[in-house]
């Protein structure tokens, strides 16, 4: 039996209620939903594969689903709306919710309120997905029951419905997510970064930061956060947030945290300091994942893991797909698909972790930000810039006067030129700053696309 977190139901047995979108979220809240007896309504207004299949599935398991429309009429009936984090507020569909006064909630808060186990509920701009997921590994290493959910792929109603719940979730968190979220706490909160993103939905950067404060929404005297203490940013979105806080820099540790210290990463927690391992042990390439090393070890200490289980749960964690993967080293040019680069705060990052001379491909769908900001990483170090997709013509304006600049008109032709242009000793980083939506229907499928045609341009089979 599906258990109530707290004494505060969203709806009751037999009540209407609608779930807008129809991924891998959409599809799990409406399952939880009808679990809990809830009379449910799932929609998507488009009508590709993915939605199509799951509301076949959904059907064929007696709970009411249609793509490529929504009933808005059964939608403004209902008495709780579980919204996908895909779908901007500033929709129709939401729009008209918000109007009628029907509350809405994302998936997370709906499976937090049935969850017995604790949360590590980590966000921010960048890493979010590598952090949570060796945070993950860190904790199964060191013999804890748990499992990672949220952003990272697996919806949170998933492990809900489970009939034995793991003693821990570590939940990754977008800013669409937190924005409709109400009473979840995580036993441990973990913020990463702040930097500009998504200002293609988002009217400011306060509205984008004031999404990412919900994370802190909740907090009590006995909540835990573990911070980038590196970014002001972080520091001063948490200035005033009740609980503990443990803080990972590169610099000088005062207090609770971890940091870099001879060469090794070291944790100190009520006044005691323990080594994990030499940061050159470490599989993940950049300063910018020894902070993520950092906070997610953290994050693991606090969950009870010894220092010595983190610091070998660490060695052995060998990054994602798409996050700065190296495709091969061809003639003594390392090809990095870094698809996951999709702002611009990502992509400086991404820059640099490398030593090397780079040709960097960048293009795809603009969010709004200035490419000018990857100047100080690019000038003096790039050999060529290649831009390619929707926003090539806003990279040209703001680049090519600052680096050697050239226009592809797809990804094929952006790898073919860059093997074109490369030399010896250099690195071809296909970091591209920019959202996949303009070829391709998420970042995977961009990054699988980059390292087929590496692979066949190469004679290596794909």
């Amino acid at each position: 039996m599906i258990e109530l977190r707290d004494d505060a139901p969203l709806f009751e047995k037999g009540d209407p209620v609608a779930v807008l979108g129809l991924g891998l979220s959409g599809a799990a809240a409406a399952r939880l939903l009808h679990a809990l007896g809830a009379r449910v309504y799932a929609s998507d207004a488009g009508a590709g594969p993915r939605p199509t299949e799951n509301a076949e599935a959904l059907l064929e398991e007696g709970i009411d689903a249609e793509a490529g429309g929504h009933d808005l009429d059964r939608i403004l009936a209902s008495r709780l709306v579980v919204t996908s984090p895909g779908i901007d507020p500033s929709t129709e569909v939401r729009r008209a919710i918000a109007e009628a006064g029907v509350q809405t909630v994302a998936e997370v808060e709906l499976a937090f309120r049935h969850l017995r186990s604790r949360v590590i509920g980590i966000t921010g701009t960048n890493g979010k997905t590598t952090t949570t997921a060796l945070c993950g590994h860190l904790l199964e290493s060191a013999g804890l029951d748990a499992v990672t959910a949220g952003n990272i792929g697996r919806p949170l109603a998933d492990v809900a419905m489970r009939d034995e719940h793991p003693d821990w979730v570590v939940v990754e968190l977008s800013s669409f997510q937190l924005a409709d979220l109400e009473t979840f706490r995580p036993a441990i909160g973990v913020l990463l970064n702040l930097a500009p993103d998504h200002l293609d939905r988002y009217a400011n950067l306060d509205r984008y930061f004031d999404d990412k404060a919900r994370l802190f929404a909740n907090a009590d005297g006995d909540s835990l956060w573990v911070l980038n203490a590196d970014d002001p940013r972080v520091m001063d979105l948490a200035r005033n947030v009740p609980g503990r806080r443990a803080l990972a820099t590169l610099g000088t540790l005062e207090g609770d945290g971890a940091t870099v210290e001879d060469g090794w990463l070291v944790q100190r927690l009520d006044g005691e300091s323990e080594h994990w391992l030499p940061a050159s042990d470490l599989q993940l390439v950049g300063s910018h994942n020894v902070m993520n090393s950092l906070l997610a070890g953290l994050a693991a200490a606090l969950a009870g893991c010894d220092a010595a289980r983190i610091g070998e749960g660490l060695a052995t964690f060998r990054g994602l797909p798409h996050r700065l993967q190296p495709v091969g080293e061809f003639d003594d040019v390392l090809w990095i698909n870094d698809s996951k680069g999709t702002n611009v705060s990502a992509t400086r990052v991404a820059l640099g972790a490398f030593q090397r001379p780079l040709v960097v491909l960048l293009g795809g769908r603009h969010k709004g930000e200035p490419y000018t900001s990857l100047l100080p990483e690019l000038e003096g170090r790039a050999r060529a810039v290649i831009a390619f997709g929707e926003a090539a013509p806003i990279i040209v304006r703001e680049l090519a006067e600052h680096v050697p600049l050239h226009v592809a008109g797809g990804l094929d032709e952006a790898v073919r030129l860059a093997r074109d242009l490369v030399e010896p000793g250099d690195v071809v980083l296909f970091s591209p700053a920019c959202s996949s939506y303009d070829m391709f229907p998420n970042y995977e499928e961009r990054g699988r696309a980059f390292e087929r045609r590496v692979r066949e341009l190469e004679g290596e089979p794909s």
